[in-house]
């Protein structure tokens, strides 16, 4: 088939490598001239482990530019533009606008349009309306809603081994289902067929679903740390439960990243919108937003004044495995401790400080960060945080205190070398 991906940004570009690798010829749009020069020298803008080594491996497959007439050519429109939130909580999709626009002025034959953007319900339905308002025939395209459940870190893993595949259809679409199909063969996983707003829905109520197993443990941590606790063991109690399940109950920071911080509020901010009133995400959400306060007080209770200490933050990125800052409660941490008067030596294999901070140095590696440190903080759990020389740690240290905020570290070795251990929910 002939593919047109719309977006070169994280899901964009590991749709365009996997499907270049299953046999598809792949043409991704981007307005962005400086990262389509970067992904025509085969070098990925940003940090996905195996993106950039598909992406080489299937060049031949593979176009990059910003010209939309490749759009003429293709049978498939994939949309993979960002949509980021507005103030109001409600989505902002200019992006998606300016991509009806472009698709106007260039539909001649049919086309199957495919959403991949998580977009707010009632979204493709209106894209419809949109196209046929601005003078595109009804019977030259058929819009599919496909969202993607790609967790960033794994993104590629997860567009190969997904666990389904979700196609909303027209009520009258009786072709489109067979295109996705042809266009995913050779990826095994079921398929869950449902209207646009059905697959726009399922997208939304899956990362809140996920948001609130994160904010409940969370909120249990605090309750543990008051009847001194061990939330690990509620977890691992609660999570041999196969009604609950073990993923997504590590006590922490909190969540972050792109994706369930605007979603969140989005589908609140939708729901209101139809006299809704959602208690238990408005809940979901006030708990992540103070997670990071309960925090800092844990710190600040052992360290006080903070004024003046010096801290080595393991962790920028919002997650393991990418260099994504965006709503990262590491960063979030790092700022607090700089408003706070400390002096942070942050680290982090990938991620970079999206901002200049007051007191704080972005170095280059966990010894440079932890050199005559007052304590140590976990921010991210990276797997190279999980394994460090504890004694060595100790020895480079001038305080004692590891705060542990992804409660991923091997406590008893911690301890053992001499170090104090502290982490979220863990007395």
């Amino acid at each position: 088939m002939n593919i047109c991906i719309i977006g070169a940004g994280y899901v964009g570009l590991t749709t365009a490598a996997v499907l270049a690798e299953l046999g598809h010829e792949v043409h991704c749009i981007d307005h962005d001239e400086r990262k389509i020069r970067l992904l025509n020298n085969g070098e990925v803008p940003f940090y996905e482990p195996g993106l950039e080594e598909l992406i080489v491996k299937n060049y031949n497959y593979l176009t990059f530019s910003g010209r939309w007439d490749y759009i003429k050519r293709a049978a498939v429109v994939v949309i993979c533009v960002g949509t980021p939130p507005r103030p109001d909580g409600g989505t902002d999709l200019s992006y998606i606008e300016a991509v009806l626009d472009r698709l106007a002025a260039t539909i001649e034959s049919y086309k199957t349009i495919v959403t991949k953007s998580t977009v707010p319900p009632g979204t493709n339905e209106w894209m419809r309306a949109e196209l046929i308002r601005k003078g595109v025939k009804p019977q030259l395209f058929r819009i599919v809603s496909n969202p993607e459940f790609l967790r960033e870190g794994s993104a590629v893993y997860d567009m190969f081994h997904p666990n389904k595949i979700v196609v909303g259809l027209e009520p009258d679409d009786d072709q489109s289902l067979t295109v996705v199909q042809a266009m995913y063969a050779g990826i095994n996983a079921p398929y869950v067929t449902t209207s646009l707003a059905g697959a726009e829905l399922i997208k939304y109520a899956s990362n809140a679903f996920l948001a609130t197993k994160i904010s409940f443990i969370n909120e249990m941590a605090r309750i543990c740390d008051a009847f001194s606790v061990d939330v690990n063991d509620v977890a691992r109690g609660i999570g041999l439960d196969p009604r609950i399940g073990p993923h997504f109950l590590q006590a922490g920071l909190g969540y972050g990243g792109s994706c369930f911080p605007k979603d969140i509020k989005s589908l609140e901010y939708v729901a209101r919108s139809r006299q809704v009133e959602p208690y238990l995400l408005q809940a979901v959400q006030t708990v992540n937003d103070t997670q990071l306060d309960v925090c800092f007080q844990k710190l600040n209770e052992q360290l006080a004044p903070l004024t003046d200490k010096k801290i080595a933050v393991l962790g920028i990125a919002f997650k393991p495995n990418t260099d994504d800052t965006r709503f990262s409660p590491a960063e979030a941490l790092i700022r607090r401790l700089s408003e706070n008067g400390c002096t942070v030596a942050a680290y982090d294999p990938k991620a970079t400080l999206s901002e200049p901070l007051a007191h704080v140095t972005q170095v280059q590696s966990v010894h440079e960060a932890i050199q005559g440190a007052d304590v140590l903080v976990i921010a991210t759990d990276w797997d190279e945080f999980r394994t460090l020389d504890w004694p060595q740690v100790k020895a480079a240290m001038n305080g004692t205190l590891v705060f542990d905020g992804r409660n991923c570290l091997d406590r008893h070795a911690v301890e053992q070398s001499g170090l104090r251990y502290m982490g979220v929910g863990c007395p």
